[in-house]
């Protein structure tokens, strides 16, 4: 097994086999595409034809060097064109039947030394290498879709694989410019493992008509920073795919999470499977399009809309990060803001962060000096609540603590004319539970910004079944004066965002106290093969072990469901003071500073 693997075979010519093949071809392996259907077959070819075009204008490789790698990709219909190859990737449909065939035909035509592989990201590694005379020399080999641009390759072992197989196959990722990350034969792996449990909460979020398909997938993106939203993501992955996936990752946990959503399987059976029939959770210009288009569920702008309320003046109550940042965006969109804290001195120091935060926009070109003093001279700074008397808009942004913001709320009651609208920025506590507590609770609203708030474009506006109409109007109105991306939610622990994010994160330390992957290999194959801009172990020391486990508690009591609870590993290190970055260590030590 100590071989180059300068000849490799794919088998399976489908969008993620001709992929491989183009990697392997460029990175100059010699490569042997196998598939049944000769139309396959040659738009693969044309595939690769139209890729090396692109790089050759974009400078990327020369003239000959693209004749070069078209010379290197031999197509065939029949599985003994692998006889010579040293390595043989197999990327076949996802299921037992179809890829144990292939095994057991390979069996007989390659050499007893070549490494079989199999792309599966849902089936069991060790129950296809049973399949062959060598179970020794078979693994997983998953790539990420497209193969060309991502970097993550999974390398799952069994039980039964030899560690000579495993090394060679290791190698030849790092020799095609990839990061392979070593992970235990279980359905989904680490990457699809904690993705598709988060693809499955977004499906179910959709099917409980708790949000539109358009503000759950804006919601993951603007506040997580992902490059796709979950619903768009699972029509090009496939939705036949992701329930596939999720059935065998269900039948190993028996966790509800990883039931399929049912519907999943109501678009699998009416043949609505996403990108490639041209309709799944959106429809699209045509089978295999990229574009979407307008259908029955696409919002449409009502001609009897509710107006909102007149607002130009806001109150932000709160001394800390998240009210300074909340001031400063109202303050720059032309709002006159009044940012009271519990002293005089705690709502100056509010204020001169602002000034701070104004200063560093000038310095990067992104404010003049004129904007940055109108904007600071529209804040007036406060050292009580009794200075909302004239706010059209009170905004709390204090701490997450139930009794805290109900106390607030009933100062606010007090104090706020009639009329002015009451809002929440918290993240997970019930927004009706604050709006009770006042004479008013249809003034009350959830308005929650994401942190740091003038850089967030993401709101998410919570209303309550008592909060009114217009109040409802008015702070989406207030939310496109501010250049913010309003997204709608029912008033249920999480609303989208921390709904889906912290289970995701939860999982991901179930991994680790299982001992199936590292933190740096979890991390590494979030950001590579999920385009995460942070690992969850990255993201959980930034917003605070604390923080996630407070969430974590809410999504758990509210929903009832044992797979929401918090894993053990995050209370303990809670316990033992260990809360991320603000205290120097969580999963990982900091430098003090």
């Amino acid at each position: 097994m100590d071989t180059p693997l300068s000849t490799i075979a794919v088998v399976g010519l489908g969008t993620m086999g001709t992929g491989i093949a183009e990697v392997l071809a460029r990175a100059g392996r010699e490569v042997i595409g196998i598939d049944i259907s000769e139309a396959a077959a040659r738009q693969a070819v044309a595939s690769l034809e139209a890729s090396t075009a692109r790089a050759v204008r974009r400078e990327r490789i020369t003239e000959q060097e693209r004749r070069d790698v078209l010379a290197r990709f031999r197509t065939f219909s029949d599985l003994q064109a692998a006889a010579d190859a040293e390595l043989v990737i197999e990327v076949v449909p996802e299921t037992y039947e179809i890829k144990q065939q292939v095994f057991r035909e390979l069996d007989a035509v390659v050499s007893p030394t070549a490494i079989l592989a199999t792309g599966t990201n849902a089936l069991s590694v060790t129950r296809l290498a049973a399949e062959s005379r060598h179970p020794e020399r078979v693994l997983g080999l998953h790539f990420f879709n497209p193969a060309p641009a991502m970097k993550l390759v999974e390398v799952v072992s069994s039980v039964l694989t030899a560690p000579p197989a495993v090394e060679c196959v290791t190698r030849l990722a790092r020799e095609l410019g990839k990061e392979p990350v070593a992970v235990g034969d279980r359905p989904g792996f680490v990457a699809d493992g904690l993705l598709f449990g988060y693809l499955n909460q977004a499906a179910a979020m959709y099917e409980a008509n708790y949000a539109s398909r358009e503000d759950i997938d804006a919601a993951m993106k603007l506040g997580c920073g992902l490059p796709m939203g979950p619903l768009a993501l699972l029509d090009l992955i496939g939705i036949d795919t992701a329930r596939t996936v999720l059935e065998a990752m269900y039948a190993a946990s028996h966790d509800r999470l990883h039931a399929p959503a049912p519907v999943l399987g109501q678009l699998s059976e009416a043949g609505l499977t996403g990108r490639k029939t041209g309709r799944g959770f959106y429809t699209y210009d045509a089978p295999g399009g990229q574009s979407v288009v307008p259908d029955a569920l696409t919002p449409k702008e009502s001609a009897d809309r509710v107006a909102g309320r007149e607002v130009s003046s806001v109150g932000v109550a709160g001394s800390g990060t998240m009210a300074s940042g909340i001031a400063e965006v109202f303050a720059k969109a032309g709002f006159t803001v009044v940012l009271a804290a519990r002293s005089p001195q705690k709502a100056d120091t509010a204020r001169a962060r602002i000034g701070t935060s104004l200063e560093r926009s000038v310095a990067k070109g992104r404010l003049t000096a004129e904007a940055r003093d109108e904007t600071l001279a529209r804040i007036t700074a406060a050292g009580s609540l009794d200075a909302f008397a004239d706010v059209d808009l009170a905004v709390e942004a204090v701490a997450e603590d139930l009794e805290v913001k109900q106390q607030l709320f009933t100062m606010l009651d007090k104090v706020c004319k009639p009329g002015a609208v009451l809002a929440t920025t918290t993240s997970s506590l019930p927004v009706v539970a604050i709006a009770k507590v006042t004479s008013r609770p249809e003034d009350v609203v959830g308005m929650h910004f994401f942190n740091p708030a003038p850089a967030m474009k993401l709101v998410e506006v919570v209303r309550t079944v008592l909060t009114a109409d217009d109040v409802h109007a008015t702070v989406r109105e207030v939310c496109a004066k501010v250049r913010k991306h309003p997204v709608d939610c029912g008033d249920r622990a999480g609303f989208i965002v921390n709904a889906l994010l912290f289970p995701y994160l939860n999982n991901a330390i179930k991994m680790v106290e299982e001992h199936y992957a590292t933190l740096d290999d979890i991390d590494a194959a979030m950001k590579l093969g999920g385009g995460y801009p942070m690992g969850p172990f990255e993201l959980l020391d930034v917003v605070g072990l604390d923080v996630s486990l407070a969430i974590e508690k809410v999504l758990h009591n509210e929903f009832r469901d044992p797979g929401l609870a918090p894993a053990p590993l995050l209370e303990h290190l809670v316990a033992a003071g260990c809360l991320g970055r603000k205290t120097g260590r969580g999963f990982r030590e900091y430098a003090r500073r």
